[in-house]
C-alpha cells in the first residue's frame, strides 16, 4: 500500500512545478522595451550636430527581432519600428507636434497607426484602416476584440514620449500599415518634422534613408 504522506508530497511537487511553468511562460509573453541606445549607434539615423539630435529607425522586420512581442504584427499587415531620438544638448527638446512619416519608393506616404488602427486589424485581419498622424486618437472605439494583454502590449511599446531631456534619449515603438506593400522598407525615407527647441524654435526636419538600415552588416 502506498506512502499516503509520501504521495501527498509527490503531488504537492508536481502542482508546484506545473505553476512555476505557467508563471514562466507566462512571463515571457510580457513585452519589455528593448534597451535604446543613442541614436547615433543605429545603421538608419540622421544627425544634426548644430542642433544635438539624432533620430534613428530600427525595423522590427525579422522573426528574431519580431519575437518580443506576443502578436506577430508583421502578419496583419504592420511594420514595427523602433524609433529613437537622442538629445545630445543642453536643453530640453519637444516632441508634443511632432510628425513622423514614411514615404515608400512607389511615393506612399504612411504615418503611424494608433491603436484603435491596430486593434481593429486584430479583430477584423481583412480589414483596411486609415493611419492617423500623431498624436490625433480615433473616436471608434475596438471593444473586447483583443484580449487585455495584447492591448497593453500595444499600448507600452508605442512611442509616448513628448520631450527628451538634455543629454538622454527616448524611444518607442512606431507601426506602420505597410499591408498590400511589396518590400516596403527597399527605397524608403523616414522623415521626422515639428520637434522643437526649448525657445520653441523648430529644426530642421530629419530624413533617414531606410537603405542604410538594409544595407547593413548583420550583427
Amino acid at each position: 500500500m502506498p506512502d499516503l504522506r509520501t504521495q501527498s508530497l509527490t503531488n504537492l511537487n508536481v502542482c508546484v512545478l506545473i505553476f512555476a511553468a505557467t508563471a514562466v511562460c507566462f512571463a515571457a509573453k510580457q513585452f519589455s522595451m528593448p534597451h535604446a541606445e543613442p541614436a547615433a549607434n543605429y545603421p538608419a539615423h540622421d544627425a544634426h550636430p548644430a542642433e544635438h539630435v539624432t533620430v534613428a529607425v530600427d525595423p522590427y522586420d525579422m522573426d528574431d527581432k519580431a519575437k518580443i512581442f506576443s502578436v506577430r504584427y508583421t502578419d496583419i499587415g504592420f511594420m514595427p519600428v523602433f524609433f529613437v531620438i537622442t538629445n545630445d544638448g543642453d536643453q530640453p527638446v519637444q516632441l508634443s507636434d511632432m510628425k513622423a512619416q514614411l514615404v515608400t519608393v512607389g511615393r506612399a506616404k504612411l504615418s503611424p497607426a494608433i491603436e484603435d488602427d491596430i486593434e481593429r486589424r486584430l479583430a477584423r485581419p481583412t480589414a483596411k484602416t486609415r493611419p492617423s498622424p500623431l498624436p490625433i486618437p480615433s473616436r471608434n472605439k475596438v471593444k473586447g476584440a483583443v484580449s487585455m494583454q495584447t492591448r497593453e502590449e500595444i499600448q507600452n511599446s508605442m512611442f509616448s514620449a513628448r520631450a527628451v531631456e538634455p543629454h538622454s534619449s527616448q524611444a518607442g515603438f512606431l507601426f506602420f500599415d505597410v499591408a498590400g506593400i511589396s518590400a516596403p522598407l527597399a527605397g524608403a525615407h523616414f522623415y521626422l518634422t515639428g520637434v522643437r527647441d526649448s525657445k520653441d524654435n523648430e529644426l530642421m526636419y530629419f530624413e533617414v534613408p531606410l537603405e542604410k538600415y538594409l544595407s547593413a552588416p548583420v550583427k
